[in-house]
């Protein structure tokens, strides 16, 4: 009884076994290639697998043809199913259309099926044919050798090795090799080791091809060795020679270079002047007899006199002797020194007192000229201060509120009212020879001076060129905009406002470049602004701009090197300097600046991107890093690969200035290489630009070449520069010597990195000149090389005409049908308004499952 009682607690269902999972593949198929004739298997495996078969282009494939092994796997104990497949090349070759031929596995299981990948099968083939190979060349030591390898067509794609002497060339090895991403060879400086013949190798799985030998020769041309010291003239007394010898050994010509130009001997004539001995001449007279009772006489070395190494008479100059026959005796202590007495006493014992005679008076006439021209200095200075700064004040009641007109010295009348005022240093800045007559209730900073900033209330009255006020002629926008922080209250439906509107949009439009400037009136409906191929736009999102009010908004390229920020060590301006406005506005929803950026943005851990914004005291601030932003800071920043969008309410004058993180960080330059048009001259020009890899900086370069009358001798191109502090090489390559001959003393040329990393400096780049013989030779065909040193580089083909007849560069690489500047209303947006509510209605509202805005965000991998 107790085990029937046992039995009753019991369930009456038991759990079924859980239910079996999907097929996992083990193993997948592989790309294959089919060599020759050589069929290729593909294989796969499953688990838990019921049946697997393949499937190829679309079509299953017959179980026949299958081999399939099935086994049990020990620890899961799942069954696992692998199959195979031979593909043969009648198969590959049968299959028509744009598709190569594939094949995919799928497995079955009670749950379901599972597809795997797709595994391309492909005929290998390497062609014979080089499309371009090595040529052989004689270069000088130390010069840059550039061999160019195409190799043939094959699948897959062949790899390329260079040999060198039928050795393998390894540039990891042998640093002065580099082989570019175009498998081309680039020898840095020829040595004469590298003097070899040198061998492109193409190869792949079906075949290995080589290319024709070109051989490579390192010649030395001679140079002189410097000259000997000149020998000593070969006649002592007479006419001769002398001479001095060189030899060719520094360096001595090598494989076939130039022996020097020139004479290895100099001679040089020589007239050595035989030695003359000197003669006395005859004793003068006896002096008269002197107060010591002796009397003098003297004679001359001189008849001839010692020359050319000639000996020097022997004997006394002076001679003495008593005068008196003895009845004045001398002591003999003076007889001894009356030789020397005579020679220093009797000639110069006046001469001190005359010297110091004529230095006093020295002394006192300089004094007297420096006292002169110091009097002369300071009358000149005294009559100048008081010509420029002498009038009178009419009326002091300036002092209490009011600004009086000033009377100014009629001698300076002329000038003050002919020149133009100077506001440069007012708040609002001075836009055109018109000048206004403004009343404003707010106190106005019309200027940094200390005599007007007390004053409230002020109005200001300007003279023009003919003496008369004119009030309410003009007001720039940017000069009214700055007068009074509440100026867009003022931005009513009135004619006040109306008025200045107009006159806003007139001198903006006076003053700023049209091509890197657009303007337009927005209301709430919103719009956008579009710099024309410069990658710079203003987008004015609906509801931005208060209800009711009218905005004259504009977007603006700064292209003056003083509005571009200072950068530190390491730090480099990223994207083009743009100023939006009226500054000051109200805005009551983020409007979105776009602009161009040169930043490789593969991994974000290799730049820090700060946004930077220019402020009324002409500095430039930090506003926010990218990647960093919340709800405190007022920009958000999206960036793109060659874009950013900048969502604020701040209008004003921004900038991106980026900063490496690693040594793999990286922006993108442009290069473009122009020539002029015509070449009256023997002398032809070549300029190659470095500039950032934005559309307005091209645009720029394209726009002064237009006015130089240049043109586009190749189509510029992208290069990766990388954070390596190495500089950037250019070089010329290939001159048709016959025809041109380089003015380049160098073998090449560099702009150092700090040049092109800062990005502070426009319109970078270099000029290769070339002359040509005769004025008859048109045609020029060359290559330029510019490359980071140790990192990627680009070759231009240039191939041009000298040609009176050519046109200036034409500037529809940039699109110029693009001319749409100003977009407004409900047409500025790419969706319409009834779908953009639709949307916000749907997605404003958070929900717990996350289908709102933060999904969407997610999706199109811009949440953070």
């Amino acid at each position: 009884e107790d085990d029937f009682i046992g039995l009753g607690d019991l369930p009456e269902t038991f759990p079924s076994d859980p239910p079996e999972p999907l097929p996992v593949f083990l193993m997948e198929p592989e790309e294959a290639y089919i060599v020759k004739n050589k069929p290729v298997n593909l294989y796969c495996k499953a688990t838990p697998a019921t049946q697997i078969y393949f499937k190829c282009n679309s079509e299953w494939v017959h179980q026949k043809e299958h081999t399939v092994e099935e086994r049990v796997d020990e620890n899961s104990g799942l069954v696992v199913r692998e199959a195979s497949i031979e593909i043969t090349r009648q198969q590959v070759e049968e299959l028509f259309g744009p598709e190569d031929f594939w094949c995919q596995c799928v497995a079955w299981s009670s749950a379901g099926t599972t597809k795997s990948r797709k595994a391309h099968v492909r005929i290998a083939y390497l062609r014979k044919t080089f499309d371009q190979e090595p040529l052989g060349k004689e270069v000088s030591l130390e010069q840059e050798v550039l061999l160019q390898c195409r190799p043939p067509e094959g699948i897959p794609a062949a790899e390329v090795e260079w040999l060198k002497n039928e050795e393998v060339i390894d540039p990891a090895d042998d640093r002065n090799f580099y082989i570019t991403i175009d498998h081309n060879l680039i020898i840095k400086q020829a040595r004469l080791s590298d003097t070899a013949n040198y061998t492109c190798v193409a190869k792949n799985i079906v075949a290995k091809r080589r290319s024709t030998t070109a051989t490579v020769i390192v010649y030395v041309n001679g140079g002189w060795s410097t000259w000997t010291e000149w020998s000593v003239c070969n006649s002592r007394c007479g006419r001769g020679y002398q001479k001095r010898t060189r030899s060719c050994t520094n360096p001595a010509p090598l494989n076939g270079g130039a022996i020097c130009e020139g004479q290895g001997i100099q001679k040089l004539a020589c007239n050595p002047l035989c030695p003359v001995d000197g003669l006395w001449t005859e004793w003068s007279k006896w002096s008269t007899c002197g107060t010591e009772c002796t009397h003098w006489r003297r004679r001359e070395c001189s008849a001839p006199a010692p020359k050319n190494g000639g000996k020097d008479c022997e004997g006394m100059v002076l001679q003495s002797k008593n005068c008196t026959d003895g009845l004045c005796m001398q002591s003999s202590l003076y007889q001894k020194s009356s030789e020397a007495k005579d020679k220093s006493d009797f000639g110069n014992s006046l001469a001190p007192s005359t010297d110091d005679v004529a230095l006093y008076v020295g002394i006192v006439i300089a004094v007297i000229m420096c006292l002169v021209i110091s009097v002369v200095v300071a009358l000149f200075i005294y009559r100048k201060n008081h010509r420029d700064f002498d009038s009178d004040i009419i009326d002091s009641s300036a002092l209490n509120g009011g600004f009086q007109p000033v009377s100014i010295k009629t001698a300076r009348k002329a000038d003050l009212l002919t020149a133009p005022p100077d506001l440069t240093s007012a708040a609002a800045m001075y836009r055109g020879p018109v000048y206004a007559l403004h009343d404003v209730a707010d106190k106005i900073p019309m200027t940094n001076s200390p005599l007007l900033d007390p004053l409230p209330n002020l109005k200001i009255k300007v003279y023009n060129s003919s003496g008369l006020v004119t009030p309410q002629d003009d007001l720039g926008g940017e000069f009214s905009s700055k007068l009074s922080p509440k100026l867009p209250h003022c931005l009513l439906d009135n004619s006040d406002c109306t008025m200045g509107r107009r006159t806003q949009t007139q001198t903006l439009l006076r003053t700023r470049d049209p091509s890197c400037t657009a303007l337009g009136s927005f209301s709430s409906q919103g719009g956008h602004l579009i710099v024309p191929n410069s990658g710079v736009s203003l987008l004015i999102p609906a509801g931005a701009i208060p209800q009711g009010r009218v905005y004259e908004m504009y977007v603006t390229v700064q292209r003056k090197d003083n509005m571009r920020p200072s950068v530190e060590d390491g730090q480099t301006v990223l994207g083009p300097v743009v100023s939006c406005g009226p500054p000051g506005a109200l805005l009551t929803r983020p409007v979105i600046i776009t602009m161009h950026h040169c930043a490789v943005c593969d991994g974000q851990q290799d730049w820090l991107i700060q946004l930077k914004s220019h402020s009324q005291q002409n500095q430039w601030e930090d506003v926010v890093v990218v990647g960093e932003e919340n709800f405190t800071t007022p920009c958000y920043i999206q960036m793109d690969d060659e874009a950013c969008h900048i969502l604020t309410e701040t209008l004003g004058t921004y900038c991106l200035v980026g900063q490496p993180l690693s040594a793999a960080t990286t922006k993108r330059l442009k290069l473009a290489i122009f020539g002029p048009v015509t070449c009256p001259a023997m002398e032809y020009h070549i300029r190659v630009y470095c500039l950032d890899d934005t559309q307005d900086a091209l645009k720029e370069v394209l726009q002064m070449e237009k006015q130089m009358g240049g043109k586009l001798l190749d189509e510029p191109k992208t290069l990766s520069f990388k954070d390596s502090t190495h500089n950037l090489r250019l070089s010329i390559h290939d001159v048709p010597h016959a025809l041109w001959k380089s003015k380049l003393l160098a073998k090449y040329q560099e702009l150092s990195f700090q040049q092109v990393w800062s990005g502070s400096q426009r319109n970078l780049h270099c000029c290769f000149t070339l002359e040509r013989f005769s004025a008859s030779t048109v045609d020029l065909a060359c290559k330029i090389c510019v490359r980071q040193v140790e990192g990627e580089g680009q070759i231009f083909q240039l191939d041009t005409t000298l040609s009176e007849d050519s046109q200036s560069i034409d500037t529809s690489l940039l699109d110029p049908a693009s001319n749409i500047t100003t977009l407004v209303g409900p047409n500025a947006f790419r969706i319409p308004v009834s779908i953009r509510q639709k949307l916000c209605g749907s997605l404003d509202a958070p929900q717990t499952r996350g289908n709102d805005w933060r999904m969407l965000a997610h999706k199109l991998n811009l949440d953070r």
